[in-house]
């Protein structure tokens, strides 16, 4: 499977999508903040951010218990594109009523 297959399939379930917008702040993130504010068990939030580290669209660090997470700062300006649009995908419509 190519990269951009790969990225999109892991975009694709709204847990992970909605980690990496929480994510796409640029700061690092403790999976238990992520745990929280996603309502997310820590297995079931581990395995999603294993499946984005795995397509490399996430960087993790070990803080003594504790797994912090931010967006991976290596990531071409095409993956950049990608996830920016998959994001944008998910706002809310501002669009006015006619």
């Amino acid at each position: 499977m190519n990269q951009t297959i790969q990225i999109l399939s892991a975009l694709a379930e709204p847990t992970r999508l909605a980690a990496m917008r929480l994510l796409w702040d640029g700061r690092e993130h403790c999976v238990c903040e992520l745990m929280e504010t996603l309502d997310k068990g820590q297995s079931c939030m581990s395995r999603h951010m294993a499946a984005l580290k795995k397509v490399g669209l996430v960087a993790d660090r070990r803080d003594a218990q504790w797994v912090r997470y931010r967006y991976n700062p290596a990531l071409s300006k095409a993956v950049v594109a990608l996830v920016e649009a998959a994001l944008d995908l998910e706002k809310p419509s501002k669009r006015k009523s006619a």
